[in-house]
């Protein structure tokens, strides 16, 4: 195969869920298109290098000074959500069930990964809460161990009284049929039921 080919597969293969079949159909379609689409992916690739950043207040990628969400007003609401990055952000937004403040992470702890919190956008979660009057943080990270072990490490590190802490709920998913539930899930759900 062509050097230049594979190279460039292997860099669309090192991106978040494509692997390298993945990578290799898209190369051989952006490359075999005649309609310009390479042209534009790349234009659109270097533009958005140049201008997006994370925002300083929040980490939501931004091309703005501060992000859309930071700058709502009809936000500030006192509630703060800590997700892992900006496809969370992306889903709550699409729902619709969301309307305060978001904090994106950048990642989860990992002693496995060598992801320590000074990898992670953590720091400035405490001056958040005193200059945006927040009281309460939600926690929407992945019930994994490293989701709940950022988790904790965050709660342990906000001595503000008065501030409540949340997490989304686990268990069985809407629609979801017991016969496809693995038994850590059911676990979860049944130890974590509501009386109704």
């Amino acid at each position: 195969m062509n050097i230049k080919i594979e190279k460039l597969i292997k860099q669309f293969a090192k991106l978040p869920r494509v692997g390298t079949r993945a990578a290799t159909r898209i190369v051989i379609a952006l490359l075999q298109d005649k309609t310009g689409k390479s042209e534009s992916l790349a234009n659109a690739l270097l533009d958005a290098a140049e201008h997006i950043h994370p925002c300083p207040n929040c980490g939501v990628l931004t091309d703005s000074k501060i992000c859309e969400y930071c700058s709502d007003t009809a936000r500030q609401n006192g509630e703060l959500c800590i997700v892992r990055d900006l496809s969370d952000v992306l889903v709550l937004e699409k729902s619709g069930i969301f309307r305060g403040r978001y904090h994106v992470l950048g990642g989860m702890l990992s002693g496995v990964d060598g992801i320590t919190p000074s990898d992670l956008n953590i720091a400035n979660i405490v001056s958040r809460i005193e200059k945006e009057k927040i009281n309460e943080i939600i926690f929407a990270l992945p019930n994994t161990v490293e989701g709940k072990t950022t988790q904790q490490y965050i709660i342990s590190t906000i001595n503000t009284p008065d501030i409540s802490f949340s997490e989304l709920a686990s268990g069985v998913p809407l629609g979801g049929d017991l016969d496809y539930i693995d038994d850590g899930t059911l676990t979860l759900a049944f130890g974590g039921r509501k009386k109704l």
